[in-house]
């Protein structure tokens, strides 16, 4: 009994502690996250290809660069007004009209695409920092929770050991316990083991030293997720960062075909043209007209006569356009298919969760029973032993899936392109 008052102030004094240190525990992984998003090298690239489609915008939405030419009579062509000497020709070609607004469109488009394909780069880096992290939770958490019953058991082994010295008990029951603390004591090193490997990974995913310290919590937050069902299915439809980029790259294909259009239609070119005339003998001419320089004003339309190539130009995009389509339905029907598969383990980790905080809790009343009965009669020791393994193994079945549901939520928030 002494043993359940223990334990129940024990219970108080860690739901306290949750409170308080959820805030900060949910603080550091934040932390974590903003180091993987400005260390990550692979995240660094997507951004920088999504910066290079943004210069393209202004190169494909600026007119042609206008045209000089000068030329030079090497024989000067005699005029009524005098030799030609020298020509200087400016020109300017100007798109059909929209043509330009729409190759901008195209690029704007383009490179919202690049833009959530950078935003499902990070939020996938997210998840796995996430992941990782709630990893590391439970094989600390496992550390502790055996490391907490090896010590249980060497309590158990030394009162065999003065049972049997009295003669109240059997040699056996010294014999079981070492063989549990060498189970224990295994399962503990491969744990650590364990932790180191994953430690490894967790800071190569921050791209950090690969010692360096990971804070972890020590009792996990129990957020839900805060959507429903249907709710989540139907932001997964619009957010998802996947389907968003294709939604991009769709738009792109519709300016493109008004693009394919336009380039069918005539440009129009508009220039000048300055002639430099010298002085001639000719004594026919009136003198205000000897040598006077010549300027002539022109304008040219280039015909786009050849239609087959701007035909298929158009069909090229249209097919586009159904291929995206596609891809998109497909793309939501195997995002639905994950999302489901993702809310069910939500969901059973939620059930987990119950089972193992009930079982816990039956575990603990029946050990006290079973040492009463062995303080007093000796008996019981194998069932004893028996049921610190089972409440080992519910404490962490009820971290791993503590574990499981924030994992669970990380990744369908990923999902919902959160």
């Amino acid at each position: 009994m002494r043993r359940i008052r223990m334990k129940t102030k024990i219970r108080i004094v860690a739901l306290f502690l949750l409170i308080s240190g959820i805030l900060p525990a949910q603080e550091n992984l934040n932390k974590y996250l903003e180091i993987s998003a400005g260390n990550n090298s692979a995240l660094k690239a997507k951004f920088n290809e999504y910066m290079a489609s943004l210069e393209i915008v202004p190169q494909v939405g600026s007119i042609p660069d206008p045209q000089l030419v000068f030329g030079y009579f090497i024989s000067p062509v005699e005029t009524r007004n005098g030799p030609q000497r020298v020509k200087i020709s400016v020109s300017q070609m100007f798109p059909w009209f929209g043509t330009l607004n729409n190759k901008t469109d195209v690029a704007v488009n383009v490179a919202k695409a690049k833009y959530e394909v950078f935003e499902d780069a990070k939020s996938n880096l997210f998840f796995e920092v996430k992941s990782n992290y709630f990893d590391l939770y439970f094989i600390a958490r496992s550390i502790e929770v055996t490391s907490n019953n090896i010590r249980i058991l060497e309590t158990f082994k030394n009162l065999a050991l003065i049972k049997i010295e009295a003669g109240a008990g059997s040699a056996i029951d010294e014999i079981r316990t070492e063989m549990e603390l060498a189970d224990l004591e295994n399962a503990l090193a491969l744990l650590k083991d364990n932790w180191f490997v994953h430690s490894i990974k967790f800071n190569n995913l921050l791209n950090v030293d690969e010692n360096s310290t990971i804070i972890i919590p020590d009792n996990l937050w129990v957020d839900d997720l805060g959507y429903s069902h249907q709710a989540a299915l139907d932001s997964l439809k619009l957010n998802n960062h996947q389907v968003l980029n294709l939604d991009y790259m769709l738009s792109s294909y519709l300016s493109k075909e008004q693009f394919a259009k336009k380039r069918g239609l005539p440009n129009i070119s508009l220039g000048i043209d300055y002639i430099n005339i010298g002085t001639t003998d000719n004594t026919m001419i009136n003198a205000s007209q000897n040598g006077q320089d010549a300027f002539m004003a022109k304008i040219g339309i280039s015909i786009p006569l050849y239609r087959k190539k701007y035909t298929a130009m158009v069909k090229e995009v249209v097919y586009l356009q159904q291929a995206t389509e596609y891809k998109k339905t497909d793309k939501i029907n195997k995002l639905e298919t994950i999302f489901e598969k993702a809310y069910y383990e939500y969901l059973d980790a939620i059930r987990r969760m119950r089972l193992f905080q009930k079982q816990l809790q039956l575990a603990e009343k029946a050990i006290a029973i079973l040492e009463a009965e062995y303080a007093t009669t000796g008996r019981s020791f194998e069932e004893i032993l028996r049921m610190e393994k089972r409440l080992l193994k519910y404490s962490l079945e009820l971290e791993k899936a503590k574990a499981d549901k924030q994992a669970s939520i990380a990744f369908i928030n990923y999902l919902l392109g959160n």
